[in-house]
Order: structure tokens, then sequence, then C-alpha cells
């Protein structure tokens, strides 16, 4: 099947958002914790970030999947304080008992499935930086584009809870340039049969990954502003910036 151009997409995105002038506005910028970067300052700020802020930044993402985000929002200068602003060692020390003392502090959201995964995934940077002799930082910054699925099946693989979406947005909120898998973009995917089956399975997803890849040749835009433009030309027509 022949899927719709680029130009077709960008044209109705435009159409649908005030004009090519606006539409640019929204696809321009990536989000980097509270401050919207463009591109290279995005790249050079990944590069930058200290293991802790990674570890941060996935724990963040886990706690807001499934809950109200702006709770998480409102409670987390307690999580950072809970548990040592995420120093990757500090973490590793911790003996489970205290962990389960900290889970059912109402300061933070008591839920200890997910406090577990803290430890779990300062595991993962430790081991990684041990094994490369690099940050995790640099890690994620290294890893190539045109395999972002390969980022997102290491961080599933070897990381706790950061599978289907989470560990995607988490490497946005780092500053990680990837597309995003929301219900906008799998209806337009599925109408287009780019994919017919499970949105996770290997085949949907070497199937997107290509199909990506193939609009950022055709554009020179990064997976983000793809994503992003693929949802304002097909989603519900309006604009919610999220972290």
């Amino acid at each position: 099947m022949t899927h719709e151009s680029f130009k077709s997409l960008y044209q109705r995105a435009a159409d649908r958002k005030g004009g090519k002038s606006a539409l640019e506005l929204l696809l321009g910028k990536r989000i980097l914790g509270k401050k919207l970067l463009d591109d290279n300052a995005a790249g050079q700020s990944i590069i930058q970030l200290t293991d802790d802020r990674v570890l941060a930044a996935f724990t963040k993402q886990i706690f807001k999947s499934g809950f109200v985000w702006r709770v998480v929002e409102n409670k987390w200068p307690d999580f950072e304080e809970h548990f040592f602003n995420f120093n990757i060692e500090k973490m590793l020390m911790m003996p489970e008992e205290m962990l389960e003392r900290k889970a059912a502090d109402p300061k933070i959201i008591r839920n200890y499935n997910k406090v577990k995964t803290i430890k779990a995934n300062a595991q993962m940077i430790f081991d990684v930086t041990l094994d490369k002799n690099i940050s995790f930082a640099q890690f994620i910054n290294d890893w190539p584009s045109e395999d972002i699925i390969g980022l997102w099946a290491y961080l599933k693989k070897h990381g706790q809870r950061l599978g289907g979406n989470t560990g995607p947005y988490a490497l946005r909120l780092l500053g990680k340039d990837t597309f995003i898998l929301s219900s906008d973009v799998e209806a337009y995917l599925r109408a287009q049969q780019v994919i017919d089956g499970g949105l996770q399975s290997k085949k949907s997803l070497t199937a997107i990954q290509a199909y990506f890849n193939k609009l950022q040749t055709e554009s020179g835009y990064s997976l983000t502003q793809l994503s992003r433009l693929i949802a304002f030309a097909s989603g519900d027509n309006y604009v919610q910036v999220t972290e």
C-alpha cells in the first residue's frame, strides 16, 4: 500500500492548526524538564545530565503512568528528599526494609511496586556506567535515533516498568529524540496500514520505526516533531503540551 505523503500530512496539520507558521511554532520545540529547548540545546543537555537526574526522570515517568500527573509533580520535592535526590550509590545501598518504610510515607505516592523500581533502575544505570565507562546520559545520547525502538527494548529488558510508552516519555523528558505511540499516532498508523497487529509486537515496532525513518528522510524533521505532526494532523484538534 502507498502511504500518505509527508507533504499531504503536513498540509492537513497546518490547515488544522491555523497555518504553517502556527504549526512550526508547535513543532519547533522539544521538552527537557520544564524548559523548552531547541533540538541542539536538548542534545547538548542530555550529555550534561548526571545519572541521578536520569534515574529521577525514569522514576517520575513511572509514577505518572496511570496516575494524575499533577499530583506527581506536586509531590516531587518530597520524592527527591526521600530518595536522596536519586543518588545512584545511595539507592543501591538502601535495604529493602527502608524501601518499604519510605513507600508507606504519605508524603509520596504510596505504591511499593513502583518504589522498588528506583533501586532496580539504579542498578541498570550503574551496570552501564561500569561496563561502558560512560554516563547513562551519554549512553542514551549515543543511541542512534534510527533505531530508537532498540533503546526502548533495552530499557524494558534491563530496567523495570519502562515498557510501553513509559520509557519513551522518560526519554523525551531527558531530551532524547523519540516518537511516542499515543492513541492518535496508533490510529493513524493503522489507518495507513503501517501496522495491523499488536502495537508493541516486534513486527509492528520494526514497521513503525521504518515508517518514521522514511518520513524523517523525506522531511528532515526529528522523530519528536514527526509524531507530533501526525497527532496534529489526525487527532483531536487541540494543543496540549505535556512533559
